[in-house]
C-alpha cells in the first residue's frame, strides 16, 4: 500500500510502498477514506515532539473496516469507523474513575511506536517501521487495535468523520466537558486552528458570551466569526488587553489556549479576571515552559488546568458529536479547509505551516 513515511525530523514525508501485516488478535484493518491534517503531526515532522522513527504518520482518520483479527467484538467488516489516538481500555485507574482520555494504553503505544502489544504491523523494504500513536492513517490502509476505533454512522461523510476524531472532539469536547459552566460568561480562545475553531463551536453550543477568538491571521478570524465567535482580535495588529477592554467592561471568566506556545499560555493567564479559569489544550515543544505570575494566581484565585483529547469519553462523546452534526447544530462542514490526495501531503503541511484556514483533509478522492 501507499503510505506517508517520516524518516527524520526536519525532512519531508515520503509517500512509499509500505507492507502492512494482517490484523492480530484484537486488531482490525481499516481502509482509510480520509485523514485530517493536524498540527500534532507537524510537531513530529519538525522535531518539536518525539516519535520512534521511521514511522507512518497520521492519527486523525476515518474509514471502513476490511478485516478483523481473532477475538474482535466491537466492530465487523463493513463498519464505518473513526480512529482514536488515545484508546480506552475501560479497566485502568483512569478509565474507571471517569478520565478515559488518560487511559494507560495510550502511553504503551506512544512509547513503543507499536500497537498495544508493543509491536508493529508495518514494514518497509523488509525492515519494521513504526506506528504513530497506534494509528498511522496517512496511508491507504491501517491496522489498529479495536480499542482505537469508534463505530460511526455511515451517513457521516468520511472527511467530516475524520476531523471529528481529533480536532472536533478535542475542541468541542473541552467546551462541553471542562467549560460547561461558561454559559453567559466571557471566553477568550487563543488560536483559531482546527482545535480552536472547534472550541468556538462548542462554546456557542453552551451559550458562552462573549466568545473572543484570537489569532494572527485574518482569514482564520473570519472563519471563527462564521462558526460562532462574537468578536475577534488579531494580535499582530491589536493590543489584546485593550481590545478585550473595548469588547466587555467585565474581565473574561475563561480562556483557552489552543496553541501551546509559552507566550500564548501566559496570555491566557493574563486575560482572565479574578476567579477565572485557564484551560490549556495545545501541545508545545518537548520541554517548553511558560511563565506563571504567582501572586495573581494566588491572590485572584485563578485556575490553570489542562485538558487532553477534550477530556472525552470517546465511545460516548464522538457519536454525540456526529448527531449534533446531523441535526445541524454543529456545522462541521464549515470547519473544513482544503482537501488533498495522499501524494500531495507535503503541500498540505506546507499550507498548514503558512497559516491555512480550516481543517485540511487527506482523502482517497475529492469529496467536495
Amino acid at each position: 500500500m501507499k503510505a506517508a513515511v517520516l524518516h527524520r525530523p526536519g525532512t519531508p514525508l515520503t509517500v512509499e510502498d509500505v507492507d502492512l501485516d494482517d490484523p492480530g488478535p484484537g486488531e482490525v484493518t481499516i481502509r482509510v477514506l480520509a485523514a485530517g491534517v493536524c498540527h500534532s503531526d507537524l510537531h513530529y515532522m519538525n522535531g518539536d515532539l518525539n516519535a520512534r522513527l521511521p514511522a507512518v504518520l497520521g492519527h486523525e482518520g476515518a474509514g471502513v473496516v476490511e478485516r478483523v483479527g481473532e477475538g474482535v467484538t466491537r466492530v465487523r467488516p463493513g463498519d464505518s469507523v473513526i480512529t482514536l489516538w488515545r484508546p480506552r481500555c475501560g479497566d485502568c485507574a483512569f478509565c474507571t474513575t471517569g478520565r478515559p482520555a488518560l487511559c494507560a494504553l495510550g502511553r504503551v503505544q506512544a512509547a513503543s511506536g507499536g500497537l498495544l502489544d508493543g509491536t508493529s504491523r508495518l514494514s518497509l523494504n523488509g525492515e519494521k517501521i513504526h506506528h504513530l500513536m497506534g494509528v498511522s492513517c496517512f496511508a491507504e490502509k491501517c491496522v489498529v487495535s479495536e480499542r482505537s476505533v469508534v463505530p460511526i454512522d455511515p451517513d457521516i461523510p468520511p472527511h467530516i468523520a475524520a476531523i471529528t476524531g481529533c480536532a472536533v472532539v478535542t475542541g468541542v469536547g473541552t467546551a462541553l466537558n471542562i467549560m460547561k459552566d461558561a454559559t453567559a460568561q466571557g471566553v477568550v480562545v487563543i488560536g483559531a486552528g482546527g482545535v480552536g475553531l472547534s472550541a468556538v463551536m462548542g462554546l456557542r453550543l453552551i451559550g458562552a458570551d462573549p466568545i473572543v477568538a484570537v489569532d494572527t491571521v485574518d482569514a482564520k478570524l473570519d472563519k471563527a466569526l462564521e462558526l460562532g465567535a462574537t468578536h475577534t482580535v488579531n494580535v499582530r495588529t491589536q493590543d489584546l488587553a485593550k481590545a478585550l477592554a473595548r469588547i466587555s467592561p467585565k474581565p473574561m471568566t475563561w480562556s483557552l489556549d489552543a496553541v501551546g506556545a509559552p507566550r500564548t499560555l501566559t496570555q491566557a493567564i493574563e486575560v482572565v479576571g479574578t476567579g477565572g479559569t485557564v484551560v490549556a489544550v495545545g501541545l508545545g515543544k518537548v520541554g517548553a515552559t511558560a511563565a506563571v505570575p504567582i501572586n495573581p494566581l494566588v491572590q485572584q484565585e485563578k485556575r490553570l488546568i489542562g485538558s487532553l483529547y477534550g477530556s472525552a469519553n470517546t465511545p460516548v462523546d464522538i457519536p454525540k458529536l456526529a448527531d449534533l452534526f446531523k441535526t445541524g447544530r454543529l456545522p462541521l462542514d464549515k470547519l473544513l479547509g482544503e482537501q488533498y490526495e495522499l501524494s500531495e501531503i507535503n503541500e498540505a503541511y506546507a499550507a498548514l505551516a503558512r497559516g491555512a484556514t480550516g481543517r485540511a483533509v487527506i482523502t482517497s478522492g475529492r469529496q467536495r
